[in-house]
């Protein structure tokens, strides 16, 4: 299920239970991921990419396939080999949605926490490569923290403000800006839990 979405704006899919249930996998997360950030590709070519096998990457593509969060790429297609392309930009849910199904909520939370992995895996790989950045880069790129006493109403509020703020970077996106590198920003905001209130 897309929102609907003018030029220029990124297509949205608001996961479904099916859909959580087979996005939760390393290598379909890892495949969705590449292409929405690479563009579409051949299953040899993730698996290149990826570091696994063409097998594993041919039958995890059609597992996304049948669930509607990649598509065929038919105008890239020469002879027998076949294209893919993510089905959407963005990915949606909220937690609550899974709340009457046990496996689809073991499944997001599965996701949730590969996201924060994820967040750990880059923040460390940036610590470690920083050193051979221009100091504007070093300057610009990195992390921060704020501590608020919010309700969820108006935590929901802020992060739906700091999401249109995103999509707006993302809309207005120069692709010969000088310097310009492809950044993942990531949007997180949770109770202090067993803190003093």
């Amino acid at each position: 299920m897309d929102s609907e979405t003018s030029p220029g704006t990124p297509s949205v899919v608001r996961l479904d239970h099916r859909q959580v249930r087979v996005l939760a996998h390393p290598l379909r997360l890892r495949l969705l991921g590449a292409l929405r950030v690479a563009g579409p590709a051949t299953a040899t070519a993730l698996a290149g990419k990826l570091d696994t096998n063409t097998g594993a990457t041919s039958y995890h593509l059609r597992q996304l396939a049948e669930v509607g969060l990649v598509v065929e790429d038919p105008d890239r297609a020469i002879g027998r080999q076949r294209w893919w392309r993510a089905a959407h930009d963005v990915t949606d849910w909220e937690p609550t949605d899974y709340d009457d199904d046990p496996d689809a909520r073991a499944a997001i939370e599965w996701i949730q926490g590969d996201q924060v992995r994820l967040l750990a895996e880059r923040a460390e790989r940036w610590f470690a490569a920083r050193p051979d950045w221009s100091p504007a880069w070093r300057d610009a790129a990195g992390m921060s923290d704020a501590l608020l006493h919010l309700g969820p109403a108006r935590l929901q509020a802020l992060e739906a403000e700091m999401w249109q703020v995103l999509m707006r970077y993302r809309e207005e996106s120069v692709p010969d800006e000088p310097d310009a590198q492809p950044v993942h920003v990531f949007l997180a905001g949770y109770p202090m839990i067993g803190e003093t209130r």
